[in-house]
């Protein structure tokens, strides 16, 4: 299957009531081993990626590490990969996307948060970037599955607060649609009337980060979200269970 190929195949997965999961991987191990389990696509996790090589998350592991990563997941991999790509790796991020393009890349993930502050980048100026990174793909004559993602709740982690914070959520929504995206990401959102209110509003497909606050699949699926991630948390259980192993060893 020809790349374009697989971004229209990774874009179709994106279905209302049908959400594709995506069980976030960090290396060509783990990205081989969900492939076998039966996944329909691959999805990296910038902090898993950089924890398994001993960075920090927040762009603290270089684009290159990043880049030689996902050239390796690619390599044993025949399903539609999608990216984590942050803020998109310092001013160059145009370029950088069309590294992760020629590595065979057909998403990414795109926040708006400002790197290592406890702010957001304003609507405008995130706009701006969407449409850039649209225009790299569009230039490689790929269609890319630019999911915009919003750091709105995660920058106000008290949940009963979230309500309120809708308003800027579907203002960033319908900019952000208008820009290019494919995708609409709102991790930290945990209520599932609020995610029902945003799946009813959403033109894009709206991604949820599963956690210990998230209600099941079923209960999801049946507020209308097209797609389940789940961030950190393969990686984090795992190195929690090897903690344990080598610490009942020793």
């Amino acid at each position: 299957m020809s790349q374009q190929s697989q971004a229209v195949a990774f874009s179709e997965l994106h279905q209302k009531y049908n959400p594709v999961v995506l069980y976030n991987i960090w290396d060509a191990g783990s990205a081989l081993a969900v492939a076998q389990a039966g996944a329909k696509a691959i999805a990296t996790g910038s902090w898993s990626c950089a924890a398994a090589q001993g960075y920090q998350d927040g762009e603290a592991m270089p684009f290159s590490s990043l880049l030689h990563t996902v050239q390796r997941i690619a390599s044993v991999i025949s399903l539609p990969l999608t990216v984590d790509f942050e803020t998109g790796y310092g001013a160059a991020r145009r370029d950088n996307l069309s590294a992760l393009l020629q590595a065979g890349v057909v998403g990414i993930n795109v926040e708006d948060q400002q790197l290592g502050l406890s702010a957001l980048n304003g609507v405008r100026e995130q706009c701006e970037i969407l449409n850039s990174l649209r225009q790299e793909a569009e230039s490689q004559g790929i269609a890319l599955f630019i999911n915009a993602r919003t750091d709105v709740f995660l920058q106000q982690p008290d949940a009963t607060q979230n309500p309120a914070l809708m308003a800027e959520v579907k203002k960033r929504l319908t900019a952000y649609q208008n820009a290019g995206a494919s995708g609409f990401f709102v991790p930290g959102l945990s209520d599932v009337g609020l995610i029902a209110e945003l799946c009813d509003v959403s033109a894009l497909p709206v991604n949820i980060m599963a956690s210990s606050l998230t209600p099941p699949l079923a209960e999801l699926t049946a507020a209308g979200i097209s797609r389940l991630s789940y961030g950190p948390y393969p990686y984090v259980g795992l190195m929690e269970t090897l903690k344990q192993q080598a610490r009942a060893l020793y």
